[in-house]
């Protein structure tokens, strides 16, 4: 809950025990911080923004439309409408507000999966653009511009999904990050502008296709071409993603841009029941890429030799996973997104693990 703006988590959340204050979020921080990890906030943003309009309706273009597949990637539909003076100031507001009360350096705005259907279908943003003769592209650099800045005067850098660069061309301040998540060879085009980069690589890294194996027997219907690709990143990914080399396709003298690798794990399909299968042992290989690249000996890491120690990893958190089936203790509900960095004398990072632990219970006994 922002103190700035309490109305958005009251009428967003699915209850009324379903929300972060403050004290819980400062919680959090303490307990990552004392561990190592820095909490890495993002506010998605203008996309995935739907529940905002619960709140604020004239803020947020085709909130909940139908077919929701014709305007967003997931539903419900609803975009910021970013072309509008008021929804920039607002948001910026916001992301000033949620930086302030925390203490890393980094804040994510996110800027994935935009849809421009929505936007050509609504009529306060078309107004907005012809009434200032400006295109679409042209009011989200805009408003990108005025939200990063909010961020900057916090102390912030900001960090931005692979799209604000690729797909829109953004004027981005150099010290931004990119998360390059759709495909492994989009690192190259990203590094070309100059941009550090955390790599995602969806062709190699994306958790949530555990959720479509056989054994689990869950699918994504909804579109078909999207889930025959989810379950051939299904089948592809345990042994490929340990082929990863995060320095693939760029000059030597764009390593030092590679700040590091990300793993990805969307909350839709994710909770309690699954979380350490879905996890375990994969993230444990993708750390041994972060970190070392290479065996000790200098040649490539094989996954064959790899395999009896993540088996290990994977029966420790099983047996983990097990003694907090006792109901004294607490199982982590979600895991946005693991973030490993590899520690240098450029950055100076360690390990950054953006997560979400339910609200107003204890961590103790984790």
């Amino acid at each position: 809950m922002v103190a700035q703006y309490p109305e958005l988590a009251t009428n967003g959340a699915y209850s009324a025990d379903e929300m972060y204050s403050e004290d819980d979020m400062q919680y959090i921080v303490e307990y990552a911080a004392a561990r190592g990890i820095d909490i890495m906030l993002e506010i998605d943003t203008p996309g995935h923004t739907a529940i905002i309009g619960t709140t604020y309706p004239d803020y947020v273009a085709c909130f909940d439309a139908t077919p929701w597949s014709s305007y967003a990637n997931e539903p419900p539909a609803g975009q910021l409408r970013f072309a509008l003076p008021e929804v920039m100031n607002f948001t910026a507001s916001l992301l000033s507000s949620v930086a302030k009360t925390l203490p890393s350096y980094y804040f994510s705005t996110g800027g994935d999966e935009l849809n421009t259907n929505c936007y050509a279908d609504d009529y306060p943003t078309q107004q907005q653009l012809n009434a200032t003769n400006m295109t679409l592209n042209g009011a989200l650099n805009t408003f990108t511009e005025t939200t990063h800045a909010a961020l900057i005067a916090e102390g912030k850098t900001p960090v931005v999904w692979e799209e604000m660069v690729l797909n829109w061309n953004l004027t981005l301040s150099n010290e931004t990050i990119v998360m390059v998540w759709i495909s492994s060879e989009d690192a190259a085009a990203v590094a070309e502008r100059g941009f550090r980069i955390v790599q995602a690589p969806s062709n190699y890294f994306y958790l949530v296709s555990a959720l479509l194996t056989p054994a689990l027997c869950i699918t994504r219907s909804h579109v078909t071409t999207q889930g025959l690709w989810w379950r051939w990143m299904a089948r592809r990914q345990p042994g490929w993603s340990y082929t990863f080399d995060p320095l693939a396709n760029l000059t030597e003298s764009q390593y030092e841009l590679v700040l590091g690798g990300e793993q990805l794990l969307w909350a839709e399909q994710s909770g309690p029941q699954n979380l350490d299968p879905i996890v375990w042992p994969r993230a444990a290989s993708s750390a041994e890429i972060f970190w070392s690249a290479k065996q000790p000996t200098g040649a490539p890491l094989n996954v064959t030799e790899a395999l009896p120690r993540l088996h290990v990893q994977f029966f420790l958190v099983v047996r983990l996973f097990f003694y907090f089936l006792d109901p004294s203790h607490v199982l982590l509900e979600v895991l946005s997104l693991v973030i490993l960095f590899p520690p240098s004398a450029t950055n100076g990072f360690s390990v950054t693990a953006p997560v979400s632990v339910p609200p107003n219970r204890p961590l103790e006994g984790y």
